[in-house]
């Protein structure tokens, strides 16, 4: 029946209908070319013809403000590909059988839900990308689809935990990583290896963060977080003058090979620390830890003032940020002793909580002797007067479970 109509639209002049065209293009390569030699169908030669592994090349070369450890994610996607169609296989051969196929071949590997998912998304873009090129009049991947249900690897690190990775730390640049992650919300390794010393405000109270990961989209190549008090002991510790980074030397060194942020493979180290520490390595082992910062905040802040702060959407931070924590749970059910921020006291002004840390560091930093040598206290704070006045608004510990004012 479809040849017939192919036919008669032929000796007619009339285009096939559409649903003909489909059913041609998921004809087999083979039998599309008998029917293109007996002149049922027209031919492709006025079509260039790559292969899938050319055209990949040239796809993926061609995408400069791609980051390198998206490319290195691509880069596995295509070698799926290739396994399963081989490197000469033209892209106007692959039908939507084929695609089809190539998913069931998918989910017969050991890989991952996700990571199927992911390889599928890949073709589906390479396809894409050739149809708009005019080099397939479909693409065979459009209607092909694969839901991956995503297991909940959420895990809200305490501040009592991130106190004992703290101690196991082997360095100042360890201690200053993990602190910046779980009390800064950076994401790790891109921004907190980005931050510069000049990009803190000490007089302010104020960090700009760069943000490499967004930095393609108008106005968020960086953001403002507040200079929290769990921050300030750290940054002293590490402040070094002439220094430019807050962390350098091999990790940021790592980082400029050609797959970018992937090489300084932090995750390995971390987890080292945490077993180090005698504590259980939890799932999404940084991504965890701004979660729990983003989760402390939203108990005290606004949710928009919170996403500001973390660089995020507030649908992003519900679906991927925002956990329930056992506080939450105890809280509810009366048998805390501490609640998460349940009370009606409205929440500090995040200047009176800097004002608060600094007073609060500068006053310990007067009682221990300093070696001035080493560290230079940074410009912008004065050692008596300023922020001294504000002693007595440090809250109380038996209020704040969570740190200062239960952030």
């Amino acid at each position: 029946m479809l040849i017939e109509n192919l036919l008669k639209a032929k000796r007619t002049g009339h285009a096939p209908a559409a649903d003909e065209l489909n059913r041609v293009e998921s004809l087999h390569a083979s039998i599309r070319k008998q029917l293109e030699k007996f002149g049922v169908i027209e031919g492709r030669d006025k079509l260039p013809e790559k292969t899938i592994a050319i055209f990949i090349t040239e796809y993926v070369t061609t995408r400069t403000k791609v980051k390198p450890a998206t490319k290195e994610i691509w880069r596995q996607g295509e070698k799926s590909l290739l396994s399963f169609f081989t490197a000469d296989r033209l892209i106007p051969d692959v039908s939507p059988g084929d695609a089809d196929e190539y998913l069931e071949y998918l989910r017969g590997t050991k890989l991952a839900p996700m990571t199927v998912r992911k390889r599928l998304q890949f073709a589906k873009m390479v396809f894409r990308a050739a149809t708009r090129k005019k080099l397939i009049p479909t693409d065979p991947f459009s209607d092909v689809s694969f839901i991956a249900s995503k297991p909940d690897k959420s895990f809200f690190v305490t501040p009592e935990m991130i106190a004992k990775v703290i101690a196991a730390c082997p360095d100042h640049h360890w201690r200053m990583i993990v602190i910046l992650s779980r009390y800064g919300g950076l994401r790790c390794p891109s921004e907190v290896l980005s931050l510069k010393w000049e990009d803190i405000n000490w007089a302010e109270g104020k960090i700009v963060v760069p943000s490499p990961k967004t930095e393609h989209h108008p106005g968020k190549e960086s953001r403002i977080i507040p200079l929290f008090p769990e921050l300030l002991a750290q940054l002293r510790e590490c402040f070094e003058v002439g220094a430019v980074y807050v962390i350098g030397g091999q990790y940021r060194q790592a980082a400029m090979g050609p797959f970018g942020w992937r090489n300084c493979n932090l995750n390995v180290r971390l987890r080292r620390i945490v077993k180090n520490a005698g504590l259980t390595v939890w799932p999404k082992i940084f991504h965890n830890l701004r979660s729990s910062r983003q989760t402390e905040l939203a108990e005290v802040f606004p949710s928009h003032v919170v996403c500001a702060w973390l660089g995020n959407s507030e649908d992003v931070a519900k679906k991927h940020y925002y956990q329930v924590t056992d506080a939450h749970f105890a809280a509810a059910s009366g048998q805390a002793t501490t609640a998460p921020e349940a009370s009606p006291t409205p929440a500090p002004k995040v200047d009176a909580l800097i004002d608060a840390g600094l007073a609060h560091f500068l006053t310990q930093q007067a009682a221990a002797p300093t070696s001035t040598e080493q560290h230079e206290l940074p410009q912008g704070i004065a050692p008596t007067g300023t922020y001294a006045a504000t002693c007595d608004s440090l809250p109380e510990p038996a209020t704040c479970p969570n740190g200062w004012g239960g952030i």
